[in-house]
């Protein structure tokens, strides 16, 4: 059903930071701004991949999964459809903003915005990083990954696998339990952080196409006294090289390089890890407040 992580929007009372914070801090480079004044951001060739709206809080906006055209789409809806979901079809105008040539949307059980899209637009050769980088690993893969805390782990693995088609490419039940998702070579797109009473955001991973770039990247955050949440470290499951940053708008961004691809899908093996990091992924000595993240209330949050 879903091919990527194709995009993702946030709001936050921050919007404009990003436009220093996303080409200057992280590489991205912008894409203009919305008719809300969104802060639109470039990771690849695509016509944008990440957008930050004005609004009061932080939160969440939306979850934009590609799909591979519109039969796929329709075949989606019908699904979800037969899962008792209501599903919205997204208008020209919406997949105009989206930068898409289709969608239609919906929200799970734990009040998280999906948006199902075909037809990514994209002018190839056109990426051009906000600072002296070797650009993202995107393509098949998608955008990179996204982490979200819900509130009951069993049911969103259920959820996610049984009704959108994920597969589990391995857990880790240390500290809190999470599990890993792929639908792509890529280890995973989406990970699964299971917090009884609260839901969330927690992090989007973008990789590197350099570990270079990922040191040049640590050097600018300390520069700028951008908060480190998690030192340069190295992952037990996917084998990234990372250390993770708090961005304006409170969810944080994992920046990695050399992430474990699930090469063949008949041969992998689903694998239980005890600890998160091989090496490295320390703390703060003072932990930052929490993010994004806040009391589950139901399917509207």
């Amino acid at each position: 059903m879903i091919e990527s992580l194709g995009y993702i929007g946030f709001e936050s009372p921050k919007a404009e930071e990003w436009l220093t914070f996303g080409p200057e801090v992280l590489g991205l480079e912008l894409a203009g701004r919305g008719p809300d004044g969104a802060v639109r951001l470039r990771v690849d060739d695509a016509a944008h991949r990440i957008a930050i709206h004005p609004a009061e809080r932080d939160d969440l906006a939306y979850l934009g999964w590609a799909v591979a055209g519109p039969s796929a789409l329709d075949a989606a809806v019908v699904a979800l459809e037969k899962q008792g979901l209501p599903v919205e079809p997204g208008d020209a105008e919406l997949a105009a903003l989206r930068g898409v040539a289709g969608l239609a949307w919906f929200v799970d059980p734990f009040g998280f915005r999906h948006e199902l899209a075909w037809g990514q637009l994209a002018r190839p050769a056109s990426f051009r990083p906000g600072r002296a980088m070797s650009g993202f690993v995107t393509g098949s893969g998608g955008l990179g990954h996204a982490v979200l805390i819900v509130p009951d782990l069993e049911r969103a693995q259920a959820f996610y696998t049984g009704v959108l088609g994920f597969r589990l490419s391995d857990r880790i039940d240390a500290g809190i339990p999470v599990r890993f998702l792929h639908c792509n070579p890529r280890h995973h797109s989406l990970a699964l952080a299971g917090v009884p009473g609260a839901v969330g955001m927690h992090h989007l991973m973008l990789e590197a196409r350099s570990l270079d770039d990922v040191g040049t990247a640590l050097d600018l955050c300390q520069r700028r006294g951008v908060p480190i949440t998690m030192t340069l470290g190295r992952h037990t499951n996917d084998h990234m090289t990372s250390f993770y940053l708090r961005t304006p708008s409170g969810f944080e961004v994992e920046y990695g390089w050399g992430g474990r691809l699930v090469e063949d899908e008949a041969s992998w093996v689903v694998g239980a890890y005890d600890a998160t990091s091989i090496w490295g992924h320390h703390p703060p000595a003072t932990p930052l407040p929490p993010g994004i993240v806040r009391p589950f209330a139901g399917r509207g949050r």
